[in-house]
């Protein structure tokens, strides 16, 4: 077949113009109003089905559908199903809306960018028959797949910005950010100053601080905030029986000591956990105590209490290093180095002591661990004269 009778057998064209693509939403849109323009007389209704449409431009239903949807959106277009059985619609397409997007989106292709920055945006334009345009009347793209990207924002920021509070000089405020900072540390927060900031912050957006309550009238910050809870014997200081009743509980699942202590003050940092361990904490005592009496009713001198109800001695830093040091004097871990340069300057400082006797060394240096020690010593003090000879501590100078 040749080329022009192959021409001939595509049937009539459809006439399309590119320039209306932007203004009707796209290329089907456009194609659509061309053709629904070029088959009616102005002001006049076109009745026409899919099939037809669709013989004339190519579009199929689907197509169709998306073009009547964008030019319905932008009021270019009207349109009416005659018969619910039928696929037959009334189209009336609306030139003089049309005419007024092309003369809207030239007067914004025509600004200069510094123009479009100063001219007022004006959202109450309408177009056609009362179809608000705003910003899409100046020739803005609004294809759904390929959003208009928004301007950044620009934000003024006050220069030399301070922050106005109820302190009444920068020293006073200074004094008091000081004062809060100290209070982070002490209680061990990860970012004092993060902490302040928000503290200080809340304080000028007029949110009651009871921190600057405390800092004005001189008190600790954080004193006026505590409260005392009944198994306490002070604020944040449980009653030591609870807390070792508490701590033998880990301690019998199998917690290391350490954790255990930890998991048992916390625990009674709870208010609502704590309450409930405290209250049954008393039943236990009562019942312990109701023994108790009839234990030496039945003439017990002393009934057995529990070791959570009996009096300990508190443990200190300074108990542990003296009980240590009575049975190895070099070998406490709990002495820092400041501790030990005091040590070895109070030991400067006090009279030259008497070297032991042979016969105390001699006897020391049979047990393992006294071996170490002597050797140690003997080492330390060579004033002393003696020395170790195969095993036996001997005096260097017998004579």
């Amino acid at each position: 077949m040749k080329l022009g009778a192959f021409w001939r057998n595509l049937g009539d064209a459809a006439v399309y113009y590119p320039g209306l693509a932007k203004v009707t939403g796209g290329v089907t849109a456009s194609v659509l109003f061309c053709y629904l323009f070029n088959s009616s007389n102005p002001d006049d209704w076109v009745s026409l089905s899919c099939q037809e449409i669709e013989n004339a431009t190519g579009l199929n239903r689907s197509e169709q559908e998306l073009a009547r949807r964008q030019l319905v959106e932008r009021a270019l277009l009207q349109e009416e199903l005659l018969d619910n059985n039928s696929e037959t619609r009334s189209f009336l397409p609306d030139v003089d809306a049309l005419e007024k997007r092309l003369a809207a989106g030239e007067q914004a292709s025509s600004f200069s960018p510094k123009d479009s920055e100063s001219a007022p945006e004006t959202n109450d334009t309408t177009v056609g028959r009362g179809d608000p345009v705003g910003r899409r009347s100046r020739g803005v793209k609004t294809d759904k797949f390929f959003p208009v990207r928004r301007q950044p924002i620009s934000v003024k920021v006050t220069p030399n910005y301070q922050f106005e509070g109820p302190w009444e000089s920068q020293e006073q405020f200074e004094a008091f950010q000081k004062a809060l900072f100290d209070y982070a540390k002490k209680q061990g927060m990860n970012y004092p100053s993060g902490w302040v900031f928000k503290i200080i912050d809340g304080i000028t957006k007029g949110i009651i601080s009871p921190f600057w309550e405390e800092f004005i009238s001189g008190i600790s910050l954080g004193e006026s905030q505590k409260h005392q809870q009944e198994w306490e014997i002070e604020p944040g200081v449980p009653y030591p029986a609870l807390e070792e009743e508490r701590t033998q509980y880990h301690l019998n699942k199998g917690e290391p000591i350490e954790a255990a202590l930890s998991k048992a003050r916390r625990d009674l940092r709870d208010p609502v956990l704590g309450k409930d361990l405290w209250e049954g904490f008393l039943r236990k005592c009562d019942r312990v105590a109701d023994e108790a009496i009839k234990a030496k009713n039945s003439g017990v001198a002393t009934p057995y209490l529990p070791p959570s109800f009996t009096d300990k001695p508190q443990i200190t830093k300074q108990s542990v290093m003296e009980k240590l040091s009575s049975v190895a004097p070099q070998s406490s871990r709990l002495t820092s180095s400041s501790d030990a340069q005091e040590e070895v300057e109070a030991e400067s400082q006090q009279p030259e002591k008497e070297p032991p006797s042979l016969s105390a060394l001699q006897e020391a240096y049979k047990t393992p661990m006294g071996q170490t020690l002597v050797e140690k010593q003997i080492a330390e003090h060579p004033e002393w004269g003696y020395q170790i000879v195969d095993g036996q501590v001997v005096d260097k100078f017998p004579f």
